[in-house]
C-alpha cells in the first residue's frame, strides 16, 4: 500500500516513522512531500520504505492513500494545488477543517477521513479521534488498522469531533499539568523533582491501564483505594472540595 504523506512537521513525520516501526510497516511505501526538504531527507535516510518528495503532485499521483498534514490555514493552498483520483482516499489531520471544507477544496469526489491525533503519536500511544465521509466500511477499517498502529482509534461522526478533541487532543495537556503538579507536591514533601515526576507519571500510566486493559470505571478502581478511614479517601475529598473534577470538565468544555 503506498501513502503520500503531505507535510513533514511533527505529526506528519511521527506518522511516517511511526508506520516504518509498526508491525505492519513492512506493508507500507511512504513517500513524504514538504518544501523543507531536510526534514524529507532525513526520514528517507533513516527509513527504507520511505522516500522524499518536494512536489506534492508527483507525492500523490499513484498513491492509495494521501495524508493531509499540513496547518488548517495551508490546507486549501495545498488541495487546491493537486489532483486526487476518485479512487483514493484523503485523510485531514488539519484541527477544524470540515468535510464541508476539504470537499470545497479538492478537485474530485473521494472518500474522506478527518483525524485528530494527539503529541503521543510520536511514541505510536496516540488517541486518535477519527471520521468518515462518502467512505465504504472496508475504507473506514484500512484507516482505523492504519492509526491503530499509531495507538488507539475511535470512530466517531462529525458533529462528535470538537468534543472528541478536547478530550484526547487537548487532554493530554492538562494531564501533564497534573503531572506537573503532583511534581510539585512531591517535592514539597522532600522527593526530588525527577524522581517525582517520574512516581507521578508510572502512575497515571498504570491509571489509564487499568481502565483500558481491564474495561473498568474509574469510581470502581477509585473504591478498591479508598479504604474507610484511609488517606486516600482524604485526599479525594479535597480534590472535590477544591473543585478538581468541575475544573477539568470546565477545561475540556471551553476546548471544544
Amino acid at each position: 500500500m503506498k501513502i503520500a504523506i503531505i507535510g513533514a512537521g511533527n505529526i506528519g513525520g511521527a506518522i511516517a516513522s511511526g508506520l516504518m516501526q509498526s508491525e505492519m510497516g513492512r506493508n507500507f511505501s511512504v513517500v513524504i512531500s514538504d518544501p523543507d526538504t531536510a526534514k524529507t531527507s532525513q526520514l528517507a535516510e533513516q527509513y527504507q520504505n520511505i522516500s522524499a518528495e518536494a512536489d506534492n503532485q508527483k507525492a500523490v499521483s499513484d498513491a492509495d492513500i494521501v495524508i493531509l498534514a499540513v496547518k488548517p490555514w495551508l490546507v486549501e493552498k495545498v488541495l487546491s494545488s493537486i489532483a486526487l483520483q476518485p479512487s483514493q482516499i484523503l485523510a485531514s489531520v488539519a484541527a477544524g477543517i470540515t468535510f464541508e471544507q476539504l470537499k470545497s477544496f479538492c478537485n474530485a469526489e473521494v472518500a474522506m477521513f478527518r483525524i485528530i491525533p494527539n503529541t503521543a503519536i510520536s511514541l505510536r500511544e496516540s488517541m486518535n479521534i477519527i471520521s468518515s465521509c462518502n467512505a465504504t466500511k472496508e475504507q473506514e477499517s484500512v484507516i482505523m488498522d492504519i492509526f491503530n498502529q499509531l495507538g488507539f482509534s475511535m470512530l466517531v461522526t462529525e458533529s462528535q469531533m470538537a468534543a472528541g478533541t478536547a478530550l484526547s487532543s487537548c487532554g493530554i495537556a492538562y494531564v501533564l499539568k497534573y503531572i506537573q503538579a503532583g511534581m510539585q507536591a512531591g517535592v514539597e514533601m522532600g522527593i526530588y523533582p525527577h524522581d517525582a515526576m517520574m512516581m507521578v507519571a508510572q502512575s497515571v500510566k498504570g491509571a489509564a491501564e487499568l481502565i483500558l486493559k481491564g474495561d473498568t470505571h474509574p469510581a470502581s478502581e477509585i473504591d478498591k483505594v479508598t479504604t474507610p478511614g484511609g488517606i486516600t479517601i482524604k485526599g479525594i475529598n479535597i480534590l472535590e472540595s477544591e473543585g478538581f473534577p468541575a475544573a477539568i470538565i470546565k477545561a475540556m468544555k471551553s476546548s471544544k
